[in-house]
């Protein structure tokens, strides 16, 4: 069952009224949605966006006994401007990210985005599947140590990247990589054993860093904030829930930028963070950070 990471503060953050209108722009598990469909009255009106259609899907007729108007739409938020174009509206009061991946979608993807299941190595999120879609097979089989080193180390912060791209370019000469197994067992064997025997499993970082390349997060991340801005109304709020410091530091530039601009303030200055007993119920939001941007009035 996937739980909502920093639900109570995200409410609380936004400070929602009855009247505004909010987007989840990472519908996921629906638990945001819910959360502030609560507090929405007739006037109220929610957008839930998400690249993953049966996400929107399942939990669609759980929201039909709430007052405000909810629109699904099936789309990534980098698309975000079309969506809203598209639906007539031209000011939002409140934005929620979620930069997280759901237990569900890590779990039941089927495009090895967890390595604690053996599939086949996609990680893309893309529903529509052409021969020119990035894959992470294609990355491991076809790019060069180099990259795949400067993808790793860069986007996986992997203190052993040098060691697990060699591995990854000798191992593919001998057979071609295929499934999340056959990435794991070079990960493994390019590492030291004290490594294997840490909190972090040893694979954790690595396919962090090609589920990031594969989906181009860090730039999608940024568009999507650079658009829900242009949307927000005066004395408007954005939320970011990030889960690792590569993503935190993207959404920390941009606010700073906006604050530097004088076009509004992160509020509270520093990120919040889960409780101890949250963590404890769900290991997930133990790396979880939580920032809001409040627009100028």
């Amino acid at each position: 069952m996937h739980q909502a990471v920093l639900l109570q503060e995200v409410i609380d953050s936004l400070d929602i009224k009855s009247y505004d209108t909010v987007v989840d722009v990472t519908f996921g598990g629906g638990g945001h949605s819910r959360a502030v469909c609560e507090k929405l009255s007739s006037n109220g009106v929610l957008v839930a966006i998400d690249t993953d259609l049966q996400a929107l899907e399942t939990h669609r007729k759980s929201f039909g006994g709430y007052g405000a108007k909810v629109h699904f739409v099936h789309s990534n938020f980098r698309n975000l401007d079309i969506v809203l174009r598209n639906l007539g509206i031209k000011k939002v009061n409140k934005f929620i990210f979620d930069l997280g991946f759901s237990s569900t979608q890590l779990e039941e993807s089927g495009g090895g985005l967890s390595f604690k299941k053996n599939e086949p190595l996609l990680m893309t999120l893309t529903d529509s599947m052409t021969k020119d879609t990035l894959t992470a097979k294609r990355i491991v089989n076809e790019w060069s140590v180099e990259q795949i080193e400067t993808i790793i180390r860069g986007y996986g912060e992997e203190s052993f990247s040098k060691r697990i791209a060699k591995g990854i370019v000798d191992a593919r000469k001998d057979k071609e990589i295929e499934t999340t197994d056959d990435l794991r067992k070079i990960i493994l064997n390019s590492t030291p054993a004290w490594y294997q025997h840490r909190k972090i499993d040893p694979s954790t970082k690595t396919f962090q860093a090609l589920r990031i390349a594969v989906n181009d997060e860090i730039e999608t991340v940024k568009e999507g904030l650079e658009k829900a801005f242009s949307f927000l109304s005066s004395g408007g709020r954005i939320a970011v829930i990030t889960f690792h410091s590569i993503e935190d530091r993207a959404v920390k530039r941009m606010f700073r930028e906006w604050k530097n601009m004088d076009l509004g303030t992160q509020e509270p200055k520093k990120p919040i963070i889960p409780s101890r007993d949250e963590i404890k119920e769900n290991h997930r939001a133990r790396s979880a950070k939580l920032r809001t941007f409040i627009k100028k009035i």
